[in-house]
C-alpha cells in the first residue's frame, strides 16, 4: 500500500498534469473517507477537475455489467466507475482496484460488453502505467 502510495503521489505531481482529468461523485465520495485532514487534501486535488454525470444511461450500463460481472453488491460501485468511464468517452480508467476493475475477467466481460452496445472501452490501468519510462543511459 505504501508503494501505492508512493507511485500516486509521483504520477500526480509529474505525470498528471499531462493528460485531462475528469473525476466521478462516485470518487468523490471514495475520498472523503477516512482521515479528515488527509481527505481533505484529496479533495482539494481534485476540486478543479469536471465531474462526470451519472446520466441513465450510465446507470443502464452499470446494470448491465453488474449483471454479467457477478460481483458482491457491496462491489457494485466499481460497475459505475467502468460505466461513467466507457459512457463519457473517457480515454483511460486509472485505479489500484485490483479486485473488481483491474480485473482480467472483469475486464474482458465490459469490453464485450461496450463492444455488443458500439461503446468505447477506456483503457484501464494503475498510475504507474501511465508514468513514462525514464532512458537511464
Amino acid at each position: 500500500m505504501a508503494a501505492h502510495q508512493q507511485v500516486t503521489t509521483e504520477w500526480w505531481e509529474n505525470w498528471l498534469p499531462l493528460f485531462e482529468p475528469f473525476i466521478s461523485s462516485l470518487v468523490i465520495e471514495e475520498i472523503s473517507r477516512g482521515d479528515e485532514a488527509a481527505a481533505r487534501l484529496r479533495i482539494e486535488k481534485i476540486a478543479k477537475f469536471p465531474i462526470l454525470e451519472i446520466t441513465n444511461g450510465v446507470r443502464r450500463l452499470a446494470d448491465t455489467y453488474f449483471g454479467a460481472i457477478q460481483i458482491p453488491e457491496k462491489a457494485r460501485g466499481d460497475t459505475y466507475h467502468f460505466a461513467l468511464a466507457a459512457f463519457h468517452g473517457m480515454d483511460f480508467l486509472v485505479t489500484w482496484n485490483f479486485g473488481h476493475i483491474l480485473n482480467p475477467r472483469v475486464r474482458t466481460v465490459v469490453q464485450t460488453i461496450n463492444t455488443v452496445q458500439g461503446i468505447s472501452t477506456p483503457i484501464v490501468c494503475t498510475p504507474e502505467e501511465l508514468m513514462e519510462v525514464e532512458d537511464e543511459d
